[in-house]
């Protein structure tokens, strides 16, 4: 079973840094994604693009937005499963946007910023890190201000999706109970309807760096049902 990383809006492959390792050491196959970001169309074929590349089944786990990308992406004959991670899951049609909306603003709008394009910016402050990421580790929070932060077309937020992978592959969610990001009531929402089996964590919208533990532990659950 190769397993497939996807980030999310603003993120980067070291959204994986704390998970990505423990998988290899359990002796997975393990590739980051590293989207363009342009928009949800750009995202998913970068995507497919990586599951083309790999021989054997699929295991594709995205955080955040990134769950709106294996959303689309998953319909690839070579995926065999979906693990969402605190991560969007749309139905044929929904956008991320047209979810958000649909809800009172979570804290992140507070801490997000447009670009001259319409591109969003979430601030990296030291400030927005105490109220969104207070549970990730000091050095993780450290190693990542070394990289630079990519903007996030509007395109990737507003654009529908098409049909829904979890519609016809066997879906994990990792809930994160505290998210300042992603409303715990909307992760809720997306697993009774997609019928996903789900594991609580009591955690930030950083799941991959709060709990890289249980997040290694539904993707071996997920892989060991899977085979």
């Amino acid at each position: 079973m190769h397993v497939v990383l996807v980030h999310g809006a603003g993120g980067s492959p070291s959204t994986w840094s704390s998970v990505a390792p423990l998988l290899r050491g359990r002796g997975f196959g393990v590739t980051l994604a590293d989207n363009p970001m342009t928009s949800l169309r750009d995202d998913e074929a970068s995507v497919r693009a990586l599951v083309d590349g790999i021989d054997g089944p699929v295991l594709l786990v995205g955080h955040s937005y990134g769950g709106a990308v294996i959303t689309n992406a998953g319909t690839h004959e070579r995926v065999v499963g979906l693990v969402y991670v605190a991560a969007f899951a749309p139905d044929e049609g929904e956008s991320v946007t047209g979810i958000v909306s649909a809800r009172e603003p979570a804290l992140v709008s507070q801490y997000s910023d447009r670009g001259p394009d319409g591109e969003w910016i979430t601030r990296d402050d030291d400030e927005a890190r105490r109220a969104l990421a207070w549970d990730v580790p000091e050095d993780v929070l450290l190693a990542s201000r070394t990289e630079e932060r990519r903007p996030t077309a509007d395109a990737a937020f507003q654009q529908p999706t098409g049909e829904p992978a979890w519609r016809t592959r066997p879906t994990w969610y990792v809930l994160a109970t505290r998210d300042a990001h992603l409303l715990p009531e909307i992760q809720r929402d997306f697993v009774a309807r997609m019928g996903a089996t789900v594991d609580e964590v009591d955690t930030s919208h950083a799941v991959a760096h709060a709990a890289p533990d249980r997040v290694v532990a539904v993707i071996e659950r997920a892989a060991a049902a899977l085979r």
